[in-house]
């Protein structure tokens, strides 16, 4: 379908804004526009915020909906090409799954590129969700129903961050909302999408990769391209949220395809007229996909055994 006439209106402004390609500014430059962004973004009401320290350094905003302990728990992993995006750019998201999943979530301020490149963040998200899962008890929340969660650059975490969790910790839902998992860059949406429709560029593109990764060859490491791991089986249920104008269309739906293969219970649902970062603007659509992932997660971890 077309794009939806709230999302013109939108890339409609931005247009009129004339930023500058990311490709031709520097990581902090290209930081202090989409904190400027993201200042304008809606948030609402929970019913308790606090700021914490993992174990190993890594900072957290612990976010609690209404109601006893202990709570089913959701790791969050903002997103932002590795390169952009902070506790701050990603609150209001974390917020809305708060409200909507009635979960305890615990979003993760793993370090970025280029100044920490891969696999830095993997390693400070695994150790973040290891961190939840082993305080379970003094944050009140039920470690045997833990998600993982993340936009973009944070769906990939979180997909990464369940694969090295399988047989290791107990993560019982991945929730992966329109998720960069293949970053050979050459599928159909990735390529006919670039630089339209709000996604970036493929200098862009270039840029984020080339500030994350150590070399080319880590781009065909499955801990970068999720799409590229040979066994997906044993993994926990997924939702993989998808938007049709979106460059991550594709590597998300083939995502969902392979983990359906493998066995994993997964569900794709894909919004018509919508583009990447949707979930984060307030579109009609918006409000619906967010009541969708959230009873995604909800249904996720009712399943789990509450201890």
């Amino acid at each position: 379908m077309p794009l939806h006439p709230q999302v013109q209106d939108h890339l409609d402004r931005l247009a009129g804004i004339g930023f500058a390609g990311l490709h031709t500014v520097t990581p902090e430059q290209a930081r202090a526009g989409a904190r400027r962004l993201a200042s304008t973004l809606p948030a609402e009401p929970v019913a308790d915020v606090s700021d914490r320290v993992t174990a190993d350094g890594t900072p957290v905003r612990i976010y609690r909906p209404a109601g006893p302990g202990p709570l089913p728990v959701v790791v969050f992993f903002h997103g932002g090409g590795y390169v952009l995006g902070d506790l701050d750019s990603h609150d209001g998201l974390a917020r809305a799954l708060t409200t909507g999943s009635g979960c305890v979530v615990v979003s993760v301020d793993y370090p970025l590129a280029p100044e920490h490149r891969f696999p830095a963040a993997i390693e400070a998200g695994f150790a973040a969700t290891r961190w939840v899962a082993t305080n379970a008890r003094e944050l009140d929340v039920d470690p045997a129903r833990l998600a993982v969660a993340g936009d973009s650059a944070g769906g990939n975490l979180a997909a990464v961050v369940t694969l090295k969790a399988r047989g290791v910790l107990p993560i019982a839902f991945q929730l992966l909302i329109y998720p960069d998992l293949d970053f050979r860059r050459t599928n159909y949406s990735i390529t006919r999408f670039a630089g339209k429709y709000g996604n970036v560029s493929r200098e862009a593109q270039s840029w984020f990769m080339d500030h994350y990764l150590r070399g080319e060859e880590d781009k065909l490491d499955p801990l970068v391209s999720p799409v590229l791991e040979e066994d997906l089986r044993g993994l926990p249920p997924a939702f993989i949220l998808t938007a049709e104008y979106d460059a991550l269309r594709d590597e998300g739906e083939l995502y969902g395809e392979r983990l359906a293969a493998a066995g994993v219970p997964v569900r794709v649902s894909r919004y018509d007229g919508m583009i990447h970062e949707f979930l984060r603007h307030p579109f009609d659509d918006s409000a619906a996909a967010l009541a969708e992932v959230s009873a995604a997660v909800r249904a996720g971890l009712s399943g789990a055994v509450a201890r």
